[in-house]
């Protein structure tokens, strides 16, 4: 059963110099207990996902349609009120940067605490003891002392797990995490990821892992989805997207990860520049960049086409090879004969 159900969602960004589209018609569901991962460079609109989903989005930034429904109940157009009740008590979120998401003048005990008592009936003592319980449930070493702390007197790997402990003390649904490893160095990644999972599993949580780095997605998400350009160009379960990838992008992506089986071979970086959001193409966003466009892929965009159960995405050239090897495919709406891809 979806807990969490994004349909046609559009958000945008009105600057001076116009509409920047930052999100341009997604949709996807996500699964109790489930981990989704969604990956693609930065400008690709994974973060403004989780701020649209959390309807915490900063003027000139603005959802311009579709829905998002969580457990059945639309938060697009939700009063405040609304929000609030599910901001941290159903959905939490574990930011980028701990540093910045934990206010400087006030005592990590001060904080957990204050969440504590907004989302749910303990306070005072019962508050304290809660906010002692998950330090330790997060591997925070002397949590008592850690509680009259402030922010700068611990390092980055620290401050992260009080950034999760404060995420988890409500016992949410969803926990959505974007890049909450970026800021951190090589060894304590991976100690968060693993207190992620770990937690996720406790908890059963459904989970969405935001990040660039495909090598984070690969030992943790059940599906992934691939952005680029405000769009998901391509939704699969984690073999499916590393062993069989269809999108030019994913391809590229994959391509610029260092394998120990090609230890001789140069790494192969996807070539050009990120697409500027104020003059998208009128077809594929990523065609500038892609190896193998074709004139159609400056011209239109591909409906979603099923590659296998599951396995979907927005590219030209699978289409084209589906058509080559004589596997079905659906087709846009209006017809695109067989011969105007086979021939490009």
């Amino acid at each position: 059963m979806s807990i969490l159900e994004i349909k046609d969602l559009h958000t945008s960004f009105y600057t001076p110099l116009g509409e920047v589209k930052a999100l341009d018609g997604i949709s996807f569901k996500l699964e109790k207990g489930e981990i989704l991962g969604i990956v693609g460079e930065s400008g690709s609109g994974k973060s403004v996902t989780a701020y649209s989903i959390l309807q915490i989005l900063v003027p000139p930034g603005k959802i311009v349609s579709g829905s998002i429904k969580f457990n059945n109940q639309e938060l697009v157009g939700a009063d405040e009120n609304v929000m609030q009740t599910i901001r941290g008590n159903k959905i939490s979120m574990i930011f980028q940067d701990p540093m910045t998401s934990l206010n400087p003048v006030y005592t990590i005990g001060n904080q957990l605490t204050e969440a504590i008592k907004l989302h749910t009936e303990r306070q005072d003592e019962a508050a304290s003891l809660r906010a002692l319980e998950m330090l330790r449930l997060v591997g925070v070493n002397e949590p008592e002392r850690r509680l009259k702390q402030y922010p700068y007197e611990l390092s980055g790997g620290m401050r992260q797990r009080v950034m999760i402990a404060m995420a988890l003390s409500c016992e949410p649904e969803i926990l959505i995490a974007d890049e909450p490893t970026t800021a951190l160095d090589v060894t304590i990644q991976a100690q968060i990821l693993d207190l992620i999972q770990e937690i996720q599993r406790k908890f059963e949580m459904a989970t969405i892992l935001i990040t660039h780095d495909l090598g984070v997605v690969a030992g943790m998400c059940d599906r992934i989805i691939v952005m680029y350009g405000g769009k998901i160009v391509e939704t699969g379960s984690t073999d499916q997207i590393f062993y069989n990838p269809k999108h030019e992008y994913t391809k590229g992506l994959m391509r610029s990860i260092p394998s120990k089986v090609r230890k001789k071979e140069r790494l192969v970086p996807i070539e050009g520049t990120p697409i500027d959001l104020l003059n998208m193409p009128k077809g594929c966003a990523f065609c500038p960049r892609c190896p193998k466009a074709m004139k159609i892929c400056l011209e239109r965009i591909v409906d979603p086409i099923e590659i296998e159960s599951g396995h979907y995405t927005t590219c030209w050239t699978a289409v084209k090879e589906m058509i080559t090897s004589g596997d079905a495919v659906l087709l846009p709406e209006e017809e695109v004969k067989e011969h105007d891809i086979r021939n490009q």
